[in-house]
């Protein structure tokens, strides 16, 4: 296959109708079309369309797929609950991703060339599902997501050394961040040196919220309630995003950090060598538990062949005589064995005066003859 490419859209917060569904189906007729999504993968073709379109028109997320390292994936976010001039200072300095407007929605647009690809074959599916998460947290004010494009950034030598992280706090890793750090190719040593500094408490606590909403006006309650009982969506979030505004706090925990690029660059340079040497250990001790293992099978192997006696030498006899590789390959191996019995033993004059013989009588089997000069 010269070249795959995978396409993954998805309608969170309106399902298609039958009129979208025929819009869609009208630009191929091949892409599985549900009420909620568009999936279509191409070996020698493309899509039909511009995917940013897509969004714009009819869906929340699309995730991108291409064998050659190509990866994409945008979230559309209402702007009602975006505070945009504190999300676009996270995206300075990082020329992979772009927030632009679309009427009344926010698209998130994050690309990524030379992606360095698995071995295992990769068709697209199941990321997006994984990645779908995502949404939620940015509403509900966890801009991790921004932290991992900085720390791409900082792979990628497009931020110095001297930059401080834009936020103090990061880990653990939701499910969500860590499956964006591994479709994206952000060095896991990057993002484990990031994650060592763990979110301890969320800047707006219940209480504050409690007194906030306690505070509201009536009217503006049951505006909130009416919504609720309609299925809104996003009711929750908006209720969050108001609480946030009311204290002054935009977003929870979005506050620079103390450490810098240079200092998490080290950081994970540190934990790189450490696993490499981790790792290098182990495999020495593998291969010492190996050799041990093969030294006593080899042991009671030539114990068994010593018990044997003078049978073996007949036994080589007839290996030999099958004239073929396996024959030949056994009788080597067998004559391996006495050799190692007659070095314990003191004798192996005796030993080399059979060989010899062993030699000069099949002299005309040049492949057993390589075979036991090879041993020799």
């Amino acid at each position: 296959m010269s070249e795959y490419q995978y396409y993954e859209f998805q309608a969170v917060d309106r399902p298609l109708d039958e009129t979208d569904r025929q819009a869609l189906r009208a630009i191929s007729t091949r892409a599985r079309i549900t009420a909620t999504s568009f999936t279509n993968s191409y070996e020698w073709g493309d899509l039909k369309g511009d995917p940013v379109d897509f969004v714009k028109r009819w869906f929340d997320l699309h995730l991108y797929l291409a064998n050659w390292g190509t990866r994409r994936l945008m979230i559309r976010l209402p702007k009602r609950l975006v505070d945009q001039p504190f999300l676009k200072p996270l995206l300075l300095g990082i020329d992979w991703a772009t927030l632009q407007t679309a009427g009344d929605a926010l698209i998130l647009d994050i690309a990524r060339d030379e992606v360095e690809l698995n071995e295992d074959w990769d068709d697209g599916s199941g990321w997006l599902a994984a990645l779908a998460p995502l949404r939620a947290d940015l509403l509900a004010g966890d801009l991790r997501l921004f932290y991992l494009l900085w720390l791409g950034a900082i792979e990628g030598d497009e931020l110095g050394d001297d930059e401080i992280e834009p936020m103090p706090e990061f880990g653990p890793l939701t499910g969500a961040l860590g499956a964006f750090a591994e479709f994206f190719g952000i060095d896991p040593d990057l993002v484990e040196a990031a994650a060592d500094r763990p979110v301890t408490a969320m800047a707006t606590s219940p209480d504050a919220a409690g007194k906030v909403i306690a505070a509201m006006a009536d009217r503006e309650k049951t505006d909130l309630l009416t919504r609720l009982h309609d299925s809104d969506l996003h009711i929750a979030a908006e209720l969050r995003a108001l609480v946030r505004k009311r204290l002054g706090v935009h977003y929870d925990g979005l506050s620079n950090g103390t450490r810098t690029a240079g200092e998490l660059r080290s950081r994970a340079r540190a934990i790189r060598l450490a696993r490499d040497r981790a790792e290098a250990e182990k495999s020495a001790a593998d291969r010492r538990r190996q050799a041990e293992e093969a030294e006593k099978a080899r042991l009671v192997r030539i114990d068994a062949v010593a018990r044997r006696g003078e049978s073996v030498w007949r036994d080589v006899e007839a290996e030999i005589e099958r004239r073929n590789a396996p024959g030949y390959d056994k009788a080597a191996a067998l004559l391996l064995d006495l050799r190692a019995i007659a070095e314990a033993r003191g004798t192996m004059a005796e030993f080399g005066r059979r060989l010899h013989e062993i030699r000069e009588r099949h002299a005309r089997k040049e492949r057993f003859i390589e075979r036991l000069t090879a041993m020799t």
